[in-house]
């Protein structure tokens, strides 16, 4: 199918035209200027005339230059107006965007509800839905069966939901595809093509990405009518932002820690982003930041759902200045204070390299740049800086101490790897209360333990001479009764070493006559027979009893 390329060279002295002079409905027009949106940017003003027309384009413009109301503001006049060749409202999806990443999702969500804020549809305002993995189904299916006008979504989960009849996609009348590279590199392809088997063939198309490569081309020549190809600047200029100022660094691993410390302690800093290749030191750089002091969040893909959109908001609130990620947020974060951008480790390739430094200078605003490069990632950078035209193909060996570091990224001199916060100051009469209330504890633990003096808590004189005093108490207590049993224990065994003395000398003789075979009986058993009746608290022993046993003993003698 034939593709038309549409290329434009806007100057300095271009006014760019307002909303509502390119034709867009007065709805749209007032909720863009609430949020502060009057003109647009060039690939805004290149798209809308195509675009409010009913055209399949592809739309490609540097990071930050405003793709996504390129796309989400003739999506919503089209499907808004009942004489623009799509079905009328009635609660089932009109317009479907699809996105490779949830965060993605939910910026390009809020930025479409924004939008048409004063838009309606049969039942009440036009509503906008997301559809992304990590959230529980049963509140996407309810918002579905509600009514839904536009859906943003994930390829994954609208393939669940459209598969288990609870997403309808027959009657959409407008496909977006934002960031249709990034689904490519992402695997998404076999999804992307099942999605399209279910919506209808007549139905606009749009494809918006930052890099537009050979086989996103070939893929929308498959499933495009006619597309108009439009890029926002020359085919010559860089896709990265004049106004970012880059800096490239070859950097030890070891030292790449300490490096990035100082680099957040630049008087010019303020939101920063730093990315990573793997998920693992992701979190290593985030956990050694917060050990140092700074106020930093993390984003990747080991984390839950709930604990990504909590950094996310943080970081746009401004409860924490420094996010730690994955590639993950390098695509659709739309946060426009970001002043620095820090890659830990080399970009992939140079698309990664052009959407992760393209978090900071959005917008006409300035940013920094930083890559730092380790000795086995020359090569992958050497293709990038090629392929980029950067003029940077050998960079310089910096340490946490290079001075030309300070003097490049405006470091204070004398500044160090770790912010040092002041300790809290303490009420001293609080601190008098808390050792009063705790000493008898320990002194009384203490004692429980053997009665050792307390050695690891200052006493008082008064507490000392207390315990003193409860512990001869308790000798003395002791002592009163010890004796008495000791008295007892004494008479028993006095008794017993007289009958054992005399059973001896009975027991002798008969061993002599018997060969000893009757020893241990003739001396144990009377023995035994008076411990247990002396034991079983029967008392003293009578007269009788004395004499029966004295018999056997006398017998055994003559």
């Amino acid at each position: 199918m034939a593709e038309t390329l549409l290329t434009a060279e806007l100057d300095a002295t271009h006014t760019a035209p307002t909303f509502a002079e390119l034709g867009v409905r007065a709805e749209i027009v007032r909720a863009l200027g609430e949020i502060g949106i009057e003109r647009t940017f060039a690939i805004q003003e290149l798209t809308l005339p195509l675009a409010l027309a009913g055209e399949d384009l592809i739309g490609q413009a540097r990071t930050g230059m405003g793709k996504t109301f390129g796309f989400g503001v003739p999506l919503l006049h089209r499907i808004a107006t009942a004489e623009s060749g799509t079905t009328p409202l009635d609660g089932t999806p009109r317009a479907l965007v699809i996105v490779p990443t949830r965060e993605l999702c939910i910026q390009v969500t809020k930025d479409l509800e924004n939008a048409s804020k004063y838009l309606t549809n049969h039942q009440g305002p036009l509503r906008v839905a997301s559809i992304y993995g990590g959230r529980p189904y049963e509140a996407q299916i309810e918002a579905l069966r509600a009514g839904v006008d536009v859906v943003v979504g994930t390829p994954g989960r609208l393939l669940d939901l459209a598969d288990q009849q609870h997403l309808i996609l027959g009657k959409i009348g407008v496909l977006v595809l934002d960031e249709a590279d990034e689904m490519l590199d992402l695997g998404f392809l076999p999804d992307i093509e099942r999605i399209l088997g279910m919506v209808p063939d007549k139905r606009q198309t749009m494809l918006f990405s930052a890099t537009m490569p050979g086989p996103i081309i070939t893929l929308a020549r498959t499933f495009l009518n006619r597309p108009t190809h439009i890029r926002a600047e020359e085919p010559h200029d860089s896709a990265v932002h004049d106004r970012t100022a880059q800096f490239v660094y070859r950097a030890h691993a070891l030292d790449k820690s300490e490096l990035i410390a100082r680099i957040l302690q630049a008087e010019s800093r303020g939101a920063t982003m730093i990315f990573t290749r793997t998920k693992r030191t992701a979190q290593k750089v985030a956990d050694d930041l917060a050990e140092r002091g700074f106020a930093v969040g993390a984003v990747h893909g080991d984390l839950g759902q709930i604990a990504r959109e909590k950094a996310l908001t943080k970081f746009r609130k401004g409860a924490i200045d420094v996010l730690v990620a994955t590639d993950v947020a390098a695509r659709g974060i739309d946060i426009d204070d970001v002043t620095h951008v820090i890659n830990y480790q080399c970009p992939e390739d140079e698309k990664t390299y052009v959407h992760r430094i393209g978090r900071t200078g959005r917008a006409g605003r300035t940013g920094v740049a930083v890559t730092l490069i380790d000795w086995d990632e020359l090569n992958r950078w050497s293709a990038i800086d090629s392929a980029l035209g950067l003029g940077i193909p050998e960079p310089v060996e910096t340490y946490s101490r290079s001075p030309h570091l300070y003097t490049d990224l405006g470091i204070p001199e004398g500044v160090t790897g770790v912010i040092r916060k002041p300790k809290p100051e303490r009420d001293p009469d609080a601190v008098v209360v808390e050792r009063t209330a705790r000493a008898p504890r320990k002194r009384n633990r203490k004692r429980t333990r053997g009665g050792k003096p307390i050695d690891d808590a200052p006493e008082t004189a008064d507490s000392t001479d207390t315990a003193v005093a409860d512990a001869e108490q308790a000798g003395e207590a002791d002592a009163a009764d010890k004796p008495a049993r000791r008295r007892r224990r004494r008479r028993k065994s006095t008794g017993d070493a007289t009958d054992v003395t005399a059973t001896d000398e009975s027991s002798t003789e008969a061993a002599d006559d018997n060969g000893g075979a009757e020893e241990s009986e003739t001396s144990d058993r009377p023995a035994r027979r008076r411990r247990r009746r002396r034991r079983s608290g029967e008392g003293d022993l009578t007269a009788e009893d004395t004499g029966s046993a004295a018999e056997p003993a006398a017998a055994a003698s003559a």
